[in-house]
């Protein structure tokens, strides 16, 4: 855990959600677990212990609460802060890889045999790989419960589970009820105006997180470089087209000061829980917004701008594929030319979505569509062009495994070691794939522009000195940075992010 037990205990006493989701907090004379904010009777001391994970707990023979649902909180920042083989390996666990690619697909993507990760894990987690998964499940098998008219039959498989049989048990076993009294509860407690979405596959979440939140900027941010067909951004909603592992799917997002709206369209419901921790990864739901700004207004230089801009967020991405391709097209561009060169690749390479909704009719072209044709629809600086192409085609064959579960220093030596690939691209896709937090693109022209406007040193040497004392959360501090060279008027022709 981030804390140690004593302080835990007081996040408890005091009902601190800032808590939520770094750890959970069980009862032994109830065998119920909890979040720290949870509104019952704080127990005594010696009558409660703490788990890293709600899988540990379960593990233990807990049940989830009922009251605060210890399952549906933002998730721990702790997954981005490390960057060891139990946080890339809860990243994958998260996007669903042991329901599609079991625990040796995990292991495999990360490196280790199965034995030596189920021993991190147990050791680090207090659970093992399945018993993560399980956890993973049971939270996804809740919301398809609660959101949808599914008949639990789909939901079980929807949600990973291998039969009916296992999904009631494992319902009962976690929340201590059936499913049944699930779905009767959460009818319950619905709005008259907030029915149940009947059609299959059309699923609304509530995605909480740390406030507060920059969401304006992080909108702002990524209606900048939005892809007509692609994406869309409008009256402070974004949308997107996304392929998922089992098909297409369309994602409309819309902050409010307490969560995100995300209405999911499905081709196949069982990619609920990857859509999901895609979408948090995208907003960066899951960052500690207090504990970043509390460095970083350590510097005077910074104060005036993190008390404007409190909770600024590091956006993601949904596909880690994409976000290299645009990554390199950005390459000493500006942001509208490298929009542009985006954009052309999508129409002429995208596949159609098979039922357009609004504004999004495509899907980003894979690796593969783009290493076989790109070289006809790609214009520019004969390099750059080249180095999209062995990019993707390196995506293609698999010599280039890019996903969230990779280490992020091992990820950037690999690019680099492409044609054409610099640190500064790798250390900005390491960024917005892996969600790294610690990331200086002190190269970039913008960026020194914007600690220029803010009287901090402006050459590469002198900024990186100065930004030691911004550690562990120097990709936040380049954020803003980017936002003062956007107030100050940075020049037309400066490095921009892709």
């Amino acid at each position: 855990m981030l804390v140690d037990s004593e302080r835990a205990y007081r996040a408890v006493a005091s009902r601190d959600a800032r808590f939520d989701g770094c750890f959970v907090l069980a009862v032994r004379t109830t065998g119920i677990y909890c979040r720290p904010s949870c509104p019952a009777m704080t127990p005594k001391r010696r009558n409660v212990e703490f788990f890293p994970t709600t899988a540990a707990a379960q593990s233990s023979g807990y049940r989830a609460c009922r009251r605060c649902l210890p399952d549906a909180v933002p998730g721990s920042p702790e997954w981005d802060l490390r960057a060891d083989l139990a946080s890339r390996a809860m990243r994958l666990i998260g996007d669903g890889v042991v329901e599609r690619e079991g625990v040796p697909g995990l292991a495999r993507r990360l490196g280790y045999s199965e034995r030596h990760l189920s021993r991190v894990l147990t050791a680090e987690l207090g659970a093992g790989p399945l018993a993560l998964a399980r956890a993973h499940r049971a939270h996804a098998a809740r919301t398809l419960i609660e959101t949808t008219a599914l008949p639990f039959a789909d939901i079980a498989f929807a949600a990973g589970f291998s039969s009916v049989r296992q999904f009631n048990e494992t319902i009962q076993a976690v929340f201590a009820t059936s499913p049944s009294v699930l779905r009767a509860g959460a009818q319950k407690r619905r709005r008259s105006d907030a029915p149940v979405e009947p059609r299959t596959g059309t699923i609304t979440l509530r995605l909480p997180f740390r406030p507060p939140m920059d969401a304006e900027g992080a909108l702002a941010f990524l209606a900048a470089r939005a892809i007509p067909g692609v994406e869309h951004v409008e009256a402070g909603v974004y949308s997107r087209a996304i392929a998922l592992p089992h098909g297409a799917a369309t994602v409309q997002l819309e902050p409010t000061p307490t969560h995100v709206h995300c209405r999911l369209r499905l081709v196949d419901v069982r990619d609920l829980g990857a859509a999901v921790s895609r979408v948090r990864r995208l907003l960066d739901l899951d960052a500690d917004p207090l504990a970043v700004d509390e460095v970083l207004s350590a510097d005077a230089s910074l104060r005036s701008l993190v008390t404007a801009t409190p909770g600024i967020r590091v956006p993601g991405t949904m596909d880690a594929h994409e976000m290299l391709v645009r990554a390199l097209l950005g390459q000493q561009v500006s942001v509208a030319s490298a929009r542009t060169s985006v954009t052309a690749l999508a129409r002429a390479l995208g596949t159609p979505l098979p039922a357009a909704e609004g504004q999004l009719t495509t899907l980003f072209p894979t690796a593969e569509a783009i290493a076989a044709h790109g070289a006809d629809v790609l214009t520019g600086p004969g390099k750059r062009v080249e180095t999209v192409l062995a990019a993707c085609a390196a995506l293609a064959d698999g010599s280039l495994d890019l996903h969230i579960g990779r280490d992020d220093e091992e990820l950037v030596a690999e690019l680099q070691e492409l044609p054409g690939i610099g640190r500064w691209t790798a250390d900005y896709v390491a960024m917005r794939v892996l969600g790294t937090p610690d990331v200086l693109l002190a190269t970039d022209t913008a960026m020194r522009k914007g600690a220029g406007a803010l009287g901090l040193p402006s050459d590469v040497d002198g900024l990186r000195t100065r930004a030691r004392s911004w550690r562990p959360w120097r990709s936040y501090a380049g954020m803003h940075l980017w936002r003062a060279a956007a107030l100050a008027a940075s020049a037309p022709n400066s490095r921009r992010t892709a």
